[in-house]
């Protein structure tokens, strides 16, 4: 019996977003990082492996590599920052551009989950980012459901954005608020 072609699509648009990805990149890159500081290096090698996922088809395992990189320990300072800021507009920006032929998952239900359940070292700036990612793919794709069995309190953009004020990096709200902006508004957005 023939088998379906799994293979990811081709030609997908690079990101704007992110870096350009070093050729052969794979698990490697960011497993270098299990028992090792995951500041500014791990942020950029979170952000270039991400792109070099979505460039081979796979969305959602690039988004949930960019879910890592604002997991990394960040003061605002950094001189990566300067060129590649937190990945807000990357991930509005997969979201949007995933054709309906490659896999997504439902971003919107990781990221309700990974907030709604955060612990762990630097738990609030973890928690509000990934609220506010989950605020934009609400924006973004609006037909994705939420989870109805995960009882948390989804918080309203304004909440989101003074939360990043209070525990993000210094100009993270506005950023991550520009950017959802550029989305809204929208049938059933934040």
């Amino acid at each position: 019996m023939p088998t379906a072609d799994r293979s990811p699509p081709t030609g997908l648009p690079p990101c704007p977003h992110l870096p350009a990805p070093r050729a052969g990149l794979d698990w490697r890159v960011l497993h270098r990082f299990r028992d090792a500081a995951r500041g500014a290096e791990f942020y950029f090698a979170c952000l270039e492996y991400g792109h070099a996922l979505w460039s081979r088809g796979q969305a959602a395992r690039a988004l949930l590599c960019l879910d890592r990189a604002l997991g990394a320990d960040l003061r605002g300072d950094e001189p990566v920052l300067r060129d590649w800021p937190l990945p807000y507009a990357a991930m509005a920006w997969i979201l949007a551009q995933t054709p309906p032929a490659v896999f997504l998952g439902n971003p919107r239900v990781h990221f309700q989950h990974y907030a709604g359940r955060m612990s762990g070292p630097r738990s609030e700036p973890r928690r509000w980012r990934a609220w506010g990612c989950w605020a934009l793919a609400r924006a973004v794709r609006p037909e994705l459901p939420g989870d109805p069995r995960h009882r948390v309190e989804e918080p309203a953009a304004a909440v989101i954005e003074a939360q990043l004020r209070v525990h993000g990096l210094p100009g993270e709200a506005d950023l991550w608020r520009a950017e959802l902006k550029k989305i809204t508004p929208r049938p059933g957005g934040a």
